[in-house]
């Protein structure tokens, strides 16, 4: 079950800081040095001045200072807290493979204490520590976790919908991708209750901001030992994420190809022909045409495509039942069907040489969602084999959350990412 709250968010006031697309930014994790900079040029009150980047800082005193920085935006009005609780609609517009998409979502607050929700990715203990210095610096909620639930009967999708029907966003940006973000506060009881009602029975799966999700968790329980009461709901037993049923036309996944590099003595008319033992191998003429041949096959074959020395070719796995075999281990079959497992088991090791452990320390691969890269890089020389692979589907990602497990490495790129400063959550504790 996944209970949920509406709650009073807290968001710039537009009078100070003008325009939102200035202040707002991608999530940390994808926030080097230079995105950094590049953002607290653009406004002095940019919120990467209290989230920092994914470059943990080398003083400690740095979360203090954010948490200050935090507090006096508070208090100057640069920040104001929403007097009532509500949720809020967040509608993100966008262009991928040269289509138009809206992803429709809402915000508010989940109970990490009642609420079942499965993760698909594993975490790094360096980010997590991170993320757990700011929130104890600071008692408050930024970024989002996106997560996502199934409800093909759309009612809580539709009962927001109708409630924004026709009406101006309250808060509007558009990030560095071109993608726009649309904000609404819903406070209408009848809305909120039919999100409620329709969360209360379903689960809830991690799309992104597992290290932020666990340290929500983290914190939870250190709250608890330090003997600190929660004042809900906006405390320390909630968490602010992002909705999204799955049942939405907008919610997409990327792929995420692969460009091979720096193999000793890599030819690739020997590996077309170890590939043929078991995948069916296929000349195309074109990156269209291999771009058809993979979204002919996505959900029915496992399919891949290869290019090299200005040649493309499709290998489809031959036989299904063969998959035991090829991606060995103890992972359950949900896991091993992806064709990241496929990929990574069944060719990059067996007859590159590229095991779990290269993979890991990207010694020979480099990843990117953008086929015309991978040619790039490899009409360039500056790689070897370009591997071109569909997107991995959203029942995918949720059955292997459903069977305790982790996606493979660089799995799932879910477009466009949630940004940090359209909201957020400020908490109160009682404390002894």
């Amino acid at each position: 079950m996944a209970v949920i709250y509406p709650f009073r968010g807290i968001r710039y006031n537009l009078e100070v800081v003008g325009d939102l697309s200035a202040v707002v930014t991608q999530p940390y994790d994808r926030i080097g040095p230079k995105e950094e900079e590049e953002y607290k040029r653009r406004s002095p009150y940019n919120i990467v001045r209290v989230i920092g980047g994914k470059v943990p800082p080398e003083d400690d005193s740095e979360y203090r200072r954010r948490a200050e920085t935090f507090r006096k935006w508070l208090e100057e009005g640069v920040l104001i807290e929403d007097p009532e609780p509500g949720i809020y609609a967040y509608w993100q517009r966008f262009e991928w493979d040269g289509r138009e998409y809206t992803r429709k979502g809402f915000v508010a607050l989940i109970d990490l204490q009642k609420s079942g929700v499965k993760a698909h990715e594993r975490t790094l203990k360096g980010p997590k520590e991170d993320r757990l210095k700011l929130l104890r610096a600071t008692e408050a909620n930024f970024g989002h976790i996106f997560l996502l639930y199934r409800d093909p009967s759309l009612k809580a999708s539709n009962a927001i919908s109708d409630a924004v029907s026709g009406k101006p966003a309250e808060m509007r940006a558009v990030d560095d991708f071109g993608n726009e973000h649309l904000l609404w506060r819903i406070t209408d009881p009848a809305v909120i209750e039919a999100a409620k009602e329709t969360l209360a029975p379903l689960q809830a799966y991690i799309a992104d901001g597992h290290h932020r999700f666990e340290t929500a968790r983290i914190f939870m329980e250190e709250c608890f030992r330090k003997g600190w009461k929660p004042v809900p709901p906006e405390t320390f037993t909630s968490r602010m994420v992002t909705l999204v049923n799955t049942e939405e036309p907008g919610l997409v996944i990327r792929p995420i190809h692969r460009i091979v590099h720096s193999l000793p003595g890599f030819d690739y008319g020997k590996f077309l022909k170890d590939l043929e033992d078991e995948f069916r191998v296929e000349p195309l003429k074109s990156l269209d045409e291999a771009r058809e041949r993979l979204h002919a096959g996505l959900g029915k074959e496992h399919v891949f495509v290869f290019y090299s020395g200005g040649e493309f070719h499709a290998a489809v796995l031959k036989d299904e039942g063969a998959i035991e075999r090829l991606v060995p281990g103890e992972k359950p079959l949900e896991w091993k069907r992806l064709d990241v497992a496929i990929l990574h088991a069944a060719i990059f090791e067996r007859l590159l040489g590229i095991d779990a452990e290269a993979l890991a320390k990207q010694i020979y691969v480099d990843y990117t969602p953008y086929a015309d890269k991978v040619i790039e890089a490899v009409d360039q020389g500056k790689a070897q084999l370009g591997v071109l692979l569909n997107p991995t589907r959203v029942e995918d990602v949720l059955a292997v959350a459903d069977a305790g497990e982790r996606m493979p490495q660089k799995s799932t790129d879910f477009y466009p990412k949630l940004l940090t400063g359209l909201v957020a959550m400020r908490m109160r504790i009682e404390k002894p």
